[in-house]
């Protein structure tokens, strides 16, 4: 295995992103938490407020040798809607935007032709952020491996579980076995 690198997306509810990307061979950690705002060490509470300018964010740990970079990108963009401005499905307001936080300057090139190319297969624009990354706060346990952990939740049932599905189908050949 080789040097493990980062990646940070946020497509709404962080429970639906982490579980679909947990799926993923190359994949070594996954971790929800807040990014793209101005308070230090927010609570879930405070970002849901939406006061905070955070985002739902996973943080993503993966080899690049098994997974690149940009096959992150095609599974972002096939398990959230990256045309709505500050929503995915239910969930609404500034902390569920479509945001992608690069960590160096390679990441911010491939994310920004990345979007250019799909933007015209969309009926609407997409409205994805591209930002640097600048602080990752890790989300409360309770919210990690929040799928994993409550596989019968509703909302889970009616969120994350077709996210889920949708990885295991269309990339079928890039799941962890």
């Amino acid at each position: 295995m080789g040097t493990t690198q980062t990646a940070t997306f946020g497509g709404g509810c962080f429970w639906c992103i982490e579980a679909a990307f947990k799926e993923l061979d190359g994949i070594t950690d996954v971790t929800s938490g807040y990014a793209g705002g101005s308070v230090e060490n927010p609570t879930y509470k405070q970002v849901c407020s939406g006061d905070t300018g955070h985002a739902e964010v996973v943080q993503l740990e993966f080899d690049p040798d098994v997974v690149a970079y940009d096959e992150l990108l095609d599974v972002f963009f096939a398990v959230h809607d990256p045309t709505q401005l500050n929503r995915q499905g239910p969930d609404v307001g500034t902390q569920y935007r479509s945001v992608i936080l690069y960590h160096d300057d390679d990441q911010r090139q491939v994310a920004e032709a990345y979007i250019e190319a799909v933007d015209e297969s969309y009926d609407d624009d997409v409205v994805t952020e591209l930002t640097s990354i600048e602080t990752f706060y890790e989300a409360e346990e309770y919210h990690q491996d929040y799928f994993e952990k409550n596989p019968n939740d509703a909302y889970c049932q009616f969120h994350a579980s077709p996210k889920v599905e949708k990885v295991r189908e269309k990339f079928a050949d890039k799941l962890a076995h």
